[in-house]
């Protein structure tokens, strides 16, 4: 104890010692250390041969000791401290976006190849091989979407409503426990659950648009309430006592103050359900079906969606399959782009609606 006591105030008084006008490295210190770190990774792992991550390893560690050795050198321990642990984070970032990176390049130069207006005006009906388009696809995951959307959010919201304003006791433990179950479960059992319950009502092999919007709204509802629940905490209880004060009842007071208040966060949270179940393929797969026709009606016939037509267009490509293919990436480049429209539509909503500073 009193070892590890007298090499603290030891360190303690270095950094107190320390001089503050001690010399500091010039601003292109770090790329060059980071420069010289992956001349010598190469020049370490070229020879045996190692591939592109064992190279990147090896510049990280020696990026890392690297920038020890300079910044202790000439400007300290203390300062060598906190240029490691700056390196560290930046390090960990880079490697973070990487895959992000990789995933959205990858994307756009494959999808890029059939991304014309025919595949945006024509559906696979009658299509074999070169052409046709994901048109029924398209309309098919707005109009699945947006039902499981208008089911998820007033049963969302409601909920985190009554968990934050209302609930109590044994009541609101249980909600909250069926709440954290549902946000892990599995897609593919949103999808049996809906099969399950239509086949009650209208027998075996039946594949509507319905009833891969319940099976999303299955997913949707517990990351609504989840996260409307937590934006509603938010907001001071000072507002609501504020109002209560003024004689506002308490559905007045949560309408026009708590839900007011927290409207953009609520609505992130709204957006980012929707991105968890856009490209949801699993469940749909057993719900909808597969059509190469474009159908309107969500309580008729089966849909197509771009997770599912992606989906068969990759593993039943046919003959040639490079066509097919093109279509599958292009599917693939529009389903991010429409979740990247949502985020957008989120962040516009959050700026309009936000509550405003000053009078």
């Amino acid at each position: 104890m009193s070892t590890d006591v007298t090499s603290r105030k030891d360190e303690l008084d270095e950094a107190i010692n320390q001089p503050l006008s001690a010399q500091r490295l010039p601003r292109w210190t770090p790329w060059a250390v980071l420069a010289v770190s992956v001349v010598l990774a190469l020049a370490v792992t070229w020879p045996a041969g190692a591939p592109l991550g064992g190279v990147a390893v090896v510049a990280i560690v020696l990026n890392l000791v690297l920038t020890a050795v300079v910044s202790t050198a000439r400007e300290g321990s203390r300062k060598a401290k906190d240029r490691v642990a700056t390196t560290l984070v930046t390090t960990a970032f880079a490697v973070a976006l990487v895959p992000l990176v990789s995933v959205v390049w990858t994307v756009v130069t494959q999808g890029a190849t059939r991304f014309d207006a025919q595949f945006f005006t024509w559906s696979m009906r009658g299509v074999v091989g070169e052409g046709g388009g994901a048109l029924h696809a398209i309309w098919g995951t707005v109009i699945v979407t947006l039902l499981a959307t208008l089911i998820s959010v007033p049963i969302g919201l409601l909920a985190a409503v009554y968990l934050v304003e209302y609930g109590r006791g044994r009541l609101k433990r249980w909600i909250t426990f069926l709440v954290d179950v549902m946000t892990g479960i599995p897609s593919i059992v949103a999808g049996l659950f809906a099969v399950a319950v239509f086949v009650l009502f209208a027998g075996p092999g039946v594949r509507l648009g319905i009833m891969g919007a319940i099976a999303l709204s299955v997913l949707m509802i517990p990351v609504v309430v989840r996260s409307t629940e937590e934006m509603l905490k938010l907001v001071p209880h000072e507002l609501r006592e504020a109002s209560y004060a003024l004689g506002v009842p308490k559905w007045r007071t949560i309408v026009k103050v708590v839900l007011r208040t927290s409207v953009s966060g609520i609505a992130t949270a709204i957006t980012l359900a929707v991105a968890r179940v856009a490209g949801e393929t699993a469940p749909l797969l057993i719900t909808l079906g597969l059509t190469t026709g474009t159908n309107f009606n969500p309580f008729e016939g089966r849909m197509a969606t771009l997770p599912v037509f992606t989906y068969y267009q990759y593993t039943q490509p046919g003959v040639p399959p490079e066509f097919a293919i093109d279509r599958a990436w292009t599917a693939a480049l529009v389903l991010i782009i429409l979740v990247m429209a949502l985020n957008l539509v989120a962040r516009l909503i959050s700026r309009f609606f936000s509550p405003k500073g000053g009078r």
